[in-house]
């Protein structure tokens, strides 16, 4: 039998349990099973291509295999839980800018001619380039190398051009492939709009644009796939775009926020400023006095955010919850779609703790629980217990679905501060009269609930 044959029929074999593997991800409890499948599937059609009548460079391509595995094997056993959501948007990055390699690669070899393949080319190195430039700016925000946002003067005019200029350069390669000029000029028109589009985006906006970057690295990977010929690619390309737009508009519903508003209109600590003034005091309480109102309460209600995730303290929240429900008080978690700096992210720190997946419970599953819970426990948490996203219309987080932390008998906020949160919006949960503000860092001041939590029971 023809060898390509072999290869296509290795490739079906493979998208079938692509498939398959995303299947199982839409579970937490199957989720593990799911990854493993695809990455085997992925292994299975790297090995078959070297089988494809006509490849050459075998040594080049086995040394950047082990070279990029190598990197990637040690990169994923050191990266710390909480760094997650940076790797995933430098990952990310990499597959965005891998197609538009790709497709550089064949106009320098003068290998494009049919104008619907070099139109295809273009499209995916467009959209590529802004995928790797963009996933750049966002992991260099994640990690803290980019504390800032910065705006342009008339910055969604500076995109709009941007934007048509790099289409229009895109049209004339069509029909001109070999234009070295055209293409170096596109390519770098193409990464600069990526750094543009994402450099003014904010930290509370991040989940949505990670989600974003995802969906445009599978598209740009698809259209690839279709200049090389090559169905893996398509297929990977094709579920990856699809599973990232789809995630994209959850991740914006949850916000309440159009994606355009998302990218036109970022929040951000200086676009954030709209929204009345908030009125009365922050009222501090003690470690002890949380674990009491915790230990002699019949429910808690966990709500973790991303300062959970900065001082690591999953470990010691789930040590904390399972000390209370020792005691007979119930003790489950509440999760916001974007809480964190990724989807999923809270979901992740969990599941690493070791929290039953039945203890983490989604806003729609758990906001009517909130009114018969004695406390709501915030940790690190910010714009999605905001109480003025249902009341302040002139807000720039009204409408966005939040957890009620404020209709608990009683609210706890752990927080490192008293500044306003990523967003920069002034949090009105803090000054409501059954919330007490418990400041330090989550690890700390966990321990030290648990310390008189087991205080408590000696006694």
């Amino acid at each position: 039998m023809d060898a390509k044959v072999l290869v296509n029929a290795a490739y079906f074999a493979v998208a079938v349990v692509f498939i398959l593997g995303l299947k199982a991800m839409s579970s937490p409890l199957t989720a593990r099973k799911g990854i493993v499948w695809a990455g085997y599937a992925m292994i299975a059609a790297t090995v078959v291509t070297f089988a494809w009548p006509g490849m050459a460079n075998y040594g080049l391509m086995a040394a950047a295999i082990a070279i990029g595995g190598a990197a990637a094997w040690w990169s994923g056993k050191k990266v710390a839980m909480t760094d997650m959501p940076q790797m995933v948007a430098i990952y990310n990055g990499m597959g965005g800018g891998a197609a538009a390699a790709i497709a550089a690669l064949e106009f320098a070899r003068g290998e494009v001619h049919d104008p619907l393949v070099t139109t295809l080319a273009v499209i995916g190195s467009l959209i590529g380039s802004v995928a790797f430039s963009g996933s750049c700016i966002a992991f260099a925000k994640l990690q803290g190398i980019m504390e800032k946002t910065y705006r342009l003067p008339a910055q969604n005019g500076v995109n709009v051009v941007l934007a048509v200029v790099a289409v229009a350069l895109g049209a004339y390669i069509v029909g001109n492939p070999g234009d070295t000029t055209a293409l170096l000029a596109f390519y770098g028109l193409a990464l600069f709009l990526g750094v543009i589009l994402t450099t003014p985006i904010g930290g509370a906006d991040m989940p949505v644009v990670i989600s974003l970057l995802n969906a445009f690295t599978g598209l740009a990977v698809g259209f690839e796939g279709f200049v090389l010929g090559n169905p893996a690619l398509i297929v990977a390309g094709i579920v990856v775009g699809a599973s990232g737009t789809l995630l994209t508009q959850l991740m914006a519903k949850a916000m309440n926020r159009p994606i355009a508003n998302v990218i036109f209109t970022p929040m951000t600590g200086a676009a954030a400023g709209g929204g009345e003034a908030v009125t009365g005091t922050m009222k501090e309480t003690s470690a002890l006095d949380a674990a009491s109102m915790m230990r002699f309460g019949s429910k808690v209600i966990v709500i973790p955010g991303y300062g959970m995730a900065v001082a690591g303290a999953q470990h010691k929240v789930w040590e904390m919850a399972q000390l209370l429900e020792e005691a007979g008080v119930e003790c489950v978690f509440a999760i916001h779609p974007v809480a964190g700096r990724m989807p999923g992210h809270m979901n992740v720190l969990l599941a690493e703790a070791g929290v039953p997946y039945d203890k983490i419970l989604d806003l729609e599953e758990i906001n009517a629980d909130f009114p018969q819970a004695d406390v709501a426990l915030v940790i690190g948490a910010n714009d999605v217990v905001n109480p003025v996203a249902r009341t302040d219309k002139s807000s720039p987080i009204y409408g966005m679905p939040i957890l009620d932390a404020d209709r608990a008998q009683n609210c706890i906020v752990i927080k490192r501060g008293k500044g306003a949160g990523y967003s920069g919006i002034e949090n009105a949960l803090f000054y409501t009269d059954n919330c007490r503000m418990l400041y330090g860092s989550a690890q700390q001041a966990i321990a030290e609930i648990i310390h008189h939590i087991k205080t408590m029971e000696e006694a």
